[in-house]
């Protein structure tokens, strides 16, 4: 009799990191979504506004691994939703720079104590050395993939979905 494939999912790392990535989406967005309109990519990109203040839309899709054209689709939806302002860069007319609205401010700032409460759930029973190197082996895991191109950007996971392997 032929030996069957053995891949043991409860060993298996992209098994492990999705099943992580779809608890944590599923309960920032119970908790803290649920009624905002706002998807896990619109929040991705509202956090990054928060964080580095305003940026060109191609930025934004970088920092948060998104394609252009998804991020260009998820800036209208925000300009529509009034979360953000969308202008022209004063350095290149090609280019826009995006800006969280007051409104936006707001709203980021009653979700990041939940984003930041969450995270602490999930790296309960961890100290802060276990934390830095788990997040430390997270990003060079990426920048492996990415400088290997083993992820095209067109295929980059985004905002909930689950196209990474051992979904």
């Amino acid at each position: 009799m032929a030996r069957r494939p053995h891949l043991d999912l409860a060993e298996f790392l992209p098994y492990l990191l999705n099943r992580v990535g779809s608890a944590l989406v599923a309960r920032f967005s119970e908790s803290a979504l649920a009624g905002t309109h706002l998807s896990i990519a619109t929040w991705r990109v509202l956090a990054a506004l928060s964080n580095n203040g305003p940026l060109r839309q191609i930025d934004i899709a970088e920092i948060t691994s998104m394609d252009v054209s998804t991020m260009s689709r998820l800036v209208t939806r925000l300009v529509q939703m009034g979360l953000v302002s969308r202008t022209r860069s004063s350095t290149s007319n090609r280019e826009v720079v995006v800006e969280l609205t007051p409104k936006a401010a707001t709203l980021v700032a009653r979700l990041i104590p939940i984003a930041e409460d969450l995270q602490e759930t999930a790296t309960r029973g961890l100290s802060k050395q276990d934390l830095a190197v788990v997040k430390r082996a997270l990003r060079r895991m990426h920048e492996n993939l990415m400088r290997d191109g083993a992820i095209e950007p067109s295929h980059r996971p985004i905002g909930g979905t689950k196209k990474a392997l051992g979904a």
